[in-house]
């Protein structure tokens, strides 16, 4: 653990402090109180966001109150990545991504962890949590693509900092198409936010730093195989929406997971910032995910209830990790067909009492899966 000053970030019912780290200066946003017995959430942003941008609609949403009445909150933003950051100097190296993901024992020496990252910061926690599992209790991780860019990849970002500005790169990569073509007012608001409040050559750098990013080093254990490959060793809740451009990435990192710890929420009629577009459907995630550690056991919850076509061989989602709010949160499983189901998938389509049911079911690999 890094031994710099400030590594000791204590905790006041609100602060804010540029903590110093073995990779530059990470600003850090502290509410609430730490316990000796509770766990910190913190969070990461995404490219060409800051923790108001994206978080804030979250956080500031009534039905979170539940949860940051009992658990401290901490957001970190990446170097020159606040509100008003000055351009980061010429002679600066900026981290890569395995550095930034180093960065934040010195952050958080003394606490353990739930994570919650979007995208970049998604990726950024998750190799927090596979280097030093012991400060992790759990990752809910939205929009996370652990492959490294392909060579295509490359030469496309590449043609498009040459054909694109700034804003143009960023909002495609965190919004679908159907949502820049259509959710005109949305777009708007985050194009404005990365032109007028972002300093673009430091966003300039962050998303080259994240395009850099070498492939998480993780593999799904086999049953009767090597059960002792690298992967993460935390709970872990991947979030992503349908029209999001990570939905492929977000798949594919749940196969590489380990199912038994895993949960894929895969949210209907949902965009690229699902914490933004449907705060309250990943809130109520969110607090499922905290309860099934332990925590936050008296949280007001409404029902989540698991429906699919034939509505029969209703099962606990949670069974087989033997959680206690297992009759909260239920799944229904039923076999794929032709080559799916010589791999062993399943499928659930689940939805909230509050939303309307979805008729879209998904197809995935082993690891639970939830629709809403």
């Amino acid at each position: 653990r890094s031994k710099h000053k400030n590594t000791q970030f204590k905790v006041d019912f609100k602060k804010e402090e540029h903590v110093e780290t073995p990779y530059g200066n990470v600003h850090c946003i502290m509410s609430g109180t730490a316990k000796a017995n509770r766990p910190v959430i913190l969070t990461f942003h995404d490219v060409g966001l800051n923790h108001k941008s994206c978080f804030e609609s979250l956080f500031n949403h009534e039905d979170m109150q539940e949860i940051v009445r009992h658990l401290p909150i901490c957001h970190v933003e990446a170097p020159g990545q606040h509100e008003a950051a000055k351009t980061l100097p010429s002679a600066y190296a900026y981290p890569s991504m395995d550095q930034l993901s180093e960065a934040l024992p010195a952050v958080l020496k003394h606490f353990g962890v739930i994570g919650l990252g979007v995208g970049a910061g998604a990726y950024i926690l998750a190799k927090f949590a596979l280097n030093h599992p012991d400060m992790v209790d759990g990752l809910v991780l939205i929009n996370i693509n652990p492959s490294a860019e392909g060579l295509m990849d490359s030469v496309a970002n590449k043609l498009t900092e040459w054909t694109h500005t700034l804003p143009d790169t960023v909002i495609a990569h965190l919004f679908g198409k159907d949502e820049i073509e259509n959710n005109h007012d949305l777009i708007a608001t985050y194009r404005h936010h990365i032109t007028t409040t972002m300093n673009q050559s430091n966003v300039s750098q962050f998303f080259r730093s994240y395009n850099s990013r070498n492939a998480l080093d993780v593999e799904r254990p086999i049953p009767g195989g090597n059960v002792n490959v690298r992967t993460l060793k935390c709970s872990a809740l991947l979030v992503v929406g349908d029209n999001s451009p990570a939905v492929e990435a977000v798949v594919d990192c749940n196969s590489k997971l380990n199912p038994t710890k895993t949960t894929l929420l895969k949210m209907a009629d949902c965009g690229g910032l699902p914490q933004v577009d449907q705060p309250a459907k990943v809130i109520e995630a969110l607090k499922y995910f905290i309860q099934g550690m332990g925590y936050l056991s008296s949280a007001g919850m409404t029902r989540l209830r698991s429906r699919t076509a034939s509505s029969s061989s209703i099962t606990s989602m949670e069974g087989s990790r033997s959680r206690s709010h297992t009759n909260e949160l239920q799944r229904d499983r039923t076999h794929s067909r032709g080559a799916e189901d010589k791999r062993g998938r399943s499928h659930t389509d689940t939805s909230m009492d509050s939303i309307s049911h979805s008729s879209v079911t998904q197809i995935i690999s082993k690891s639970t899966e939830v629709t809403c």
